[in-house]
């Protein structure tokens, strides 16, 4: 079984030469950002898409309580 460590240490100075090149005062998210920033746009629009099927489904006429309806009348005479 090959040395892990040999590659891990050779990955690792090839990434610190990279770090060395990025300027300090200009930071980006990158491709990663970018990712994760579409999925959860997606995310919400779905969620929002849902949402408006779910709210269409909702009656909004309110059925009246016959309970209500006849404690009121004996309250009124």
């Amino acid at each position: 079984m090959p040395d892990m460590s040999a590659s891990a240490s050779l990955a690792m100075t090839q990434l610190a030469t990279l770090a060395k090149e990025v300027d300090d005062d200009k930071v980006t998210p990158g491709v990663l950002g970018f990712i994760v920033f579409a999925v959860m746009a997606l995310a919400v629009w779905g969620l929002m898409k849902s949402m408006n099927k779910h709210m269409g489904k909702v009656a909004f006429t309110e059925t009246p309580d016959p309970k209500a309806d006849a404690s009121g009348d004996s309250a009124k005479d």
